[in-house]
C-alpha cells in the first residue's frame, strides 16, 4: 500500500501542496470575515451566503470561456499570477465602506480567475503524479483542505471576534500572497501540456468532447450536484447559528478530513466502485435531522458525519480520470472544479432564497432531500453498466469516448511503450 510520505519525495508535489494549502486557508479566513461583514451590513441570509460561496457562480462563466488556457499556459507562472491577483482583490474587499455591489463585482472577477486556477493546479497534479498515485495524491490534497479549513474557520472566528471581520479579510489577503511566493519560488518551470492558443472556441470544443460520453456525464453530475446542494446547506451556518458558525464549519471540515483519509488510504481498489454512491448518500442523510430543530451538540454531530461523505468525490474523480484522454487532463479537472464550485454558488443562492422565505433549518432539509434524490437517481442510472464503457459507444471506442483511430496519445502513454 502506498504511503503518504512517498508523495512528498516526488519532485514538484511539495510546493504544489503548500501552494494549494495556503490558498484554501486564505479563502476560508477571508470568506468567513467577508460573509460576516455582509451580514452585519445587510442583515440578509441570502447576501451572506452569496458572499461566502457566490464567487463559485462565476466559475460557470469561466468554464465556458477561459478553461482551454489550463493546459496551454506555463503552470508555474499561471499559479503564481492567479494567487497574486487574489491577494490584490482580497485587499480591495477589506476597504472600509466598500459598497455591497462593489463587493460582489470583485467576487465575480475572483470567480473567473479561480475557474482557470483550478484547471492549472489539478492538471499539474495529474502531470506530476504517476497514474497509480493520483487517488492518494488527491486524498492528501483534500485532507490538507480539511485541515486548512478547520484551522481557517477556527482562526477566522477568533479574528472576527477579537479583532474585526475586516481584519480576517486582510489576513486572507496575506495568505494569498504567501501562496503566490510559494508557487513562484518552489515550483520548477514546465512547458504547457498542450499546444495551440487558448480560445473560447477551443474551450467549448473540449467541453463538448468531455460531455459527449454518458459515463463522463454521470461522473460530472455526481461530482457537481449532490455535493453542491449540501454546500448550500452549509452556506446557511452563519444565519442558522451566528455565534457558532465557525464551530459548525470546522466540524464539517473535520468530517471531510476523516472521509478523505479513509477513502484515500484504507479503501481497497475492489470496493471503490461499489461504495461511490452509498458514501455520497451519507452527505445528505444527517441534514434531515434539522427537521426536528436539533440542539447544538446534535447539529455538530450531524454536520461532522455528513462531511465524511465528501470522500466519495475522490472515487468519482478516479473514475473520471479513467475516462478522459490524458492530454485533456487539466481541462477535464478544471471543468470538474469549475462546475462543482458553480453548483455550490447556485446552491448557496438557492439556500439563501429558501431561508429568506422559510427558515435556515427548513432550507437545509429541502436541499438535503434534493441531494439524496439526485444521488439515488445517478446510482440507479450507473447500475448495470460495464466499468469503463458506456451505452451506445461505437466499436473501437475506449472508455474515454474518443475513437481509437483518432485518439491522441499522450507523452506519458508513449513513455510507457518505450523499452
Amino acid at each position: 500500500m502506498s504511503r503518504y510520505r512517498a508523495l512528498f519525495r516526488i519532485p514538484g508535489f511539495t510546493p504544489l501542496f503548500f501552494t494549494g494549502s495556503a490558498q484554501i486557508a486564505a479563502q476560508t479566513v477571508a470568506g468567513l470575515g467577508l460573509a460576516t461583514l455582509v451580514f452585519q451590513a445587510t442583515g440578509s441570509p441570502f447576501l451572506s451566503a452569496l458572499a461566502l460561496f457566490g464567487p463559485s457562480l462565476a466559475q460557470l462563466l469561466g468554464a465556458t470561456t477561459l478553461l482551454s488556457a489550463a493546459d496551454r499556459l506555463p503552470p508555474r507562472a499561471a499559479l503564481a499570477g492567479i494567487a497574486l491577483f487574489f491577494a490584490l482583490c482580497t485587499t480591495v474587499l477589506a476597504v472600509p465602506a466598500l459598497p455591497t455591489w462593489a463587493v460582489f463585482a470583485v467576487l465575480l472577477v475572483q470567480g473567473l480567475a479561480a475557474s482557470l486556477g483550478g484547471g492549472v493546479r489539478y492538471g499539474l497534479l495529474n502531470e506530476i503524479l504517476p497514474r497509480g498515485e493520483y487517488l492518494l495524491g488527491r486524498s492528501v490534497t483534500n485532507m490538507s483542505s480539511g485541515v486548512c479549513q478547520i484551522a481557517g474557520f477556527a482562526s477566522g472566528g477568533l479574528l472576527v471576534a477579537l479583532i474585526s471581520p475586516r481584519g480576517a479579510v486582510l489576513v486572507g489577503a496575506g495568505l494569498h500572497l504567501a501562496a503566490a511566493l510559494c508557487a513562484r519560488l518552489g515550483l520548477a518551470p514546465r512547458p504547457p501540456r498542450a499546444a495551440g492558443r487558448p480560445s473560447i472556441a477551443e474551450t467549448r470544443r473540449s467541453n463538448a468532447l468531455l460531455w459527449s460520453s454518458p459515463a463522463r456525464r454521470r461522473c460530472y453530475l455526481a461530482l457537481w450536484v449532490p455535493n453542491g446542494l449540501i454546500v448550500g446547506c452549509e452556506s446557511l451556518f452563519v444565519p442558522y447559528a451566528p455565534g457558532n458558525a465557525g464551530l459548525l464549519f470546522a466540524c464539517g471540515a473535520l468530517g471531510m478530513l476523516a472521509g478523505d483519509t479513509a477513502v484515500g488510504r484504507f479503501v481497497p481498489a475492489r470496493l471503490r466502485d461499489r461504495i461511490r454512491f452509498p458514501l455520497q448518500a451519507l452527505l445528505a442523510a444527517p441534514f434531515l435531522l434539522f427537521a426536528v430543530d436539533p440542539g447544538l451538540p446534535l447539529a455538530v454531530a450531524a454536520v461532522t458525519v455528513s462531511a465524511v461523505g465528501y470522500g466519495a468525490s475522490l472515487l468519482h474523480q478516479e473514475r473520471l480520470m479513467e475516462l478522459v484522454p490524458e492530454d485533456l487532463g487539466g481541462h477535464a479537472l478544471g471543468l470538474h472544479a469549475s462546475g462543482m464550485l458553480a453548483l455550490q454558488g447556485v446552491s448557496a443562492a438557492l439556500a439563501g432564497t429558501l431561508a429568506q422565505y422559510t427558515s435556515p433549518r427548513t432550507a437545509m432539509v429541502i436541499l438535503a432531500v434534493a441531494s439524496l434524490t439526485v444521488t439515488l437517481h445517478l446510482a440507479r442510472a450507473d447500475r448495470g453498466t460495464r466499468p469503463g464503457a458506456h451505452p451506445g459507444a461505437p466499436a473501437g471506442t475506449p472508455p474515454g469516448g474518443v475513437p481509437a483511430s483518432g485518439a491522441r496519445r499522450s507523452p506519458r502513454t508513449r513513455r510507457r511503450r518505450t523499452p
